[in-house]
């Protein structure tokens, strides 16, 4: 009994460790995130992606990558942009961007992996962005896309469809800098900021979790023989395709999985592999079955198998372009899985900067009449007539 409860604080220990590393991280992409939502409504972003031409697919790119949002709020979204008259790829390009192209993610993978992470990260992404679309040119027919509208159009209710249907940003004349230093931009950003935590706190506790447990738990021999490690080329033809399995499998989506990314990197998976693993939060199962309730079973498997070929895709041009260009990590490799926990570095000092800042957004959420839009989260995407141009203005 003694060994099962020091596992257990062995793996808590690890996931304490990740937990202290990444906090001020998502505390500065979230404030980031929160700053540009509260300048862009969400009701004039259908409006800008009429097609799927390269200028709205960047668009969209641009505006998903701004607005931050866990996957599942990400593809509820879509949903609603798609219903209102966006293009169903641009819909798709904004719904990855959304998860897979935000400030916090890119700040985790450096300090849970390296920069080079990062750097695959932001290149991969828009690949992977524009060979959805040419695929879905491809593949998504007139009667496909008349099946997803019809089925859209019946509002299914699928996860955080509140979320993704409130609109918080502030409104009225004055510069950039004049409405976010007013009382109006102060509670929109305080808004912005808590709801995105509410929106991933889950898939980020549990990620810490089982990347914690798989850290302690799994023995180092399981990773390599799954990844091949004694077998180089063998390794990097494999790690693509069974990244995005394995993400499947571990049921954790959004910025959640990068700990067990830092897990998968440590026990030899290879840099394509942790790519397209990184990309897989948009095909676990829950989200695939969203995709059947929003836009129909046919259309449902052709994304899910639309983008695991791309997600695949997109490690092998990584790890093609990457090694000879000298970017992929070599030597033995130093994940940030099993820290030493709270010591005076760096780390704790932004901490202490940013951990304030949380608690200051907090208040002011709480002071302004927050509580009742946590309770609104939920539900379907038609039960918030009347929330949608919510500002925050109290």
């Amino acid at each position: 009994m003694t060994g099962v409860w020091h596992a257990i604080a062995h793996a808590l220990r690890i996931t304490g460790s990740m937990t202290w590393q990444i906090s001020w991280s998502l505390i500065l992409g979230f404030t980031l995130s929160a700053i540009i939502e509260s300048l862009v409504k969400k009701s004039t972003i259908a409006g800008l992606l009429p097609d799927d031409r390269p200028r709205s697919l960047a668009t969209a790119t641009g505006l998903g990558a701004a607005s931050s949002s866990c996957s599942y709020a990400a593809v509820a979204l879509a949903r609603s942009l798609f219903r209102k008259g966006a293009d169903f790829t641009a819909a798709m390009a904004f719904q990855i961007a959304s998860t897979n192209l935000v400030v916090e993610l890119g700040i985790i993978l450096a300090l849970l992996l390296d920069w080079q992470f990062t750097v695959a990260e932001f290149v991969g992404g828009p690949f992977m962005i524009v060979l959805v679309a040419l695929l879905l040119r491809r593949v998504f027919t007139a009667r496909l896309r008349d099946e997803a509208r019809e089925q859209s159009e019946k509002g299914a209710a699928g996860s955080m469809e509140g979320h993704a249907a409130m609109d918080m940003s502030v409104g009225g004349a004055g510069s950039f800098w004049r409405r976010l230093a007013s009382s109006d931009g102060f509670t929109s950003i305080s808004h912005n900021f808590v709801m995105e935590w509410a929106a991933v706190l889950r898939d980020i506790v549990i990620g810490l979790f089982i990347a914690g447990a798989a850290a302690a738990w799994i023995p180092d021999s399981f990773w390599q023989s799954l990844f091949f490690t004694g077998h180089p080329l063998a390794a990097k033809i494999w790690g693509p395709l069974i990244g995005p399995v394995v993400a499947v499998l571990a049921f954790v989506c959004s910025i959640g999985n990068v700990p067990l990314a830092a897990v998968l990197w440590q026990g030899g998976i290879s840099f394509g592999g942790v790519v397209s693993f990184i990309f897989a939060d948009l095909i676990i199962v829950p989200i695939v079955v969203i995709y059947a309730k929003y836009y129909g079973r046919r259309v449902a498997a052709l994304l899910t198998l639309t983008f695991y070929a791309t997600m695949a895709a997109a490690g092998y041009v990584i790890e093609l372009v990457f090694t000879p260009l000298h970017l992929v990590p070599t030597g033995p490799r130093h994940a940030s899985v099993a820290g030493d926990g709270v010591s005076w570095n760096y780390t704790t000092w932004l901490n202490l900067v940013f951990l304030p800042l949380a608690g200051v957004l907090v208040w002011r959420f709480l002071s302004t009449g927050g509580r009742r839009m946590l309770s609104m989260m939920g539900g379907g995407p038609d039960d918030m007539a009347g929330h949608e141009e919510h500002a925050g203005h109290h």
